[in-house]
């Protein structure tokens, strides 16, 4: 009971948003249902998809929330307050717009980079100290080109790119929830370089 996590996809509900870029995060809780079946499905007092998983030996809660990306923080207030889940097991995958696709970032804390999801949770939540995995989807160049190309599809490469960063993302979340985040983080981390390296 005492150890148990919430682990949070960010997205935006509806067939229109499934497969553009800012829905990385529900892709991550997409990915995560196949290798651990989390038994997703519509919760009311949850606002949004839940289910629940054991991943070696421990219990998450997992949740995409349906409330849009821009309210998100009160899906996930309502699954902390419920299950009296602390920051500290909180983790949220999402779409970033400063990493490159195919590279995937575990990490505790930090700003919001603009991102409404996070605005939102950092409204609900009361601060930034929670855990990210933090999905590369670029950047299109031009600030002005952020909402329409976060609302769009990836090319097919990068797509691939960041779907393969998600299973690389999901393959360490074991590691943070057994309490060994830096082996996680190293994990991580560096299967991103040696791809990278291969691809030279």
């Amino acid at each position: 009971m005492g150890d148990r996590w919430l682990i949070v996809g960010l997205g935006n509900p509806g067939s229109q948003y499934e497969r553009t870029r800012h829905n990385a995060g529900f892709w991550f809780v997409d990915a995560m249902d196949r290798r651990w079946p989390c038994g997703l499905k519509k919760d009311k007092k949850f606002h949004g998809l839940a289910g629940r998983a054991r991943l070696d030996g421990v219990e998450a809660v997992v949740l995409k929330p349906e409330t849009y990306m821009n309210d998100s923080g009160r899906a996930v207030r309502a699954v902390m307050d419920y299950f009296q889940i602390p920051h500290q097991r909180v983790l949220v995958a999402y779409d970033d717009l400063d990493l490159a696709p195919g590279t995937a970032r575990l990490k505790l804390g930090g700003g919001h980079g603009g991102h409404n999801g996070l605005r939102s949770l950092f409204s609900h939540l009361g601060g930034p100290d929670f855990w990210r995995v933090r999905i590369g989807i670029g950047h299109p160049g031009l600030r002005e080109a952020v909402t329409p190309w976060v609302l769009s599809r990836a090319g097919a490469d990068d797509e691939a790119a960041i779907v393969a960063a998600i299973d690389r993302a999901v393959e360490v979340v074991p590691e943070l929830l057994n309490g060994r985040p830096e082996r996680a983080m190293q994990a991580l981390h560096t299967a991103a370089r040696g791809d990278l390296a291969q691809g030279d």
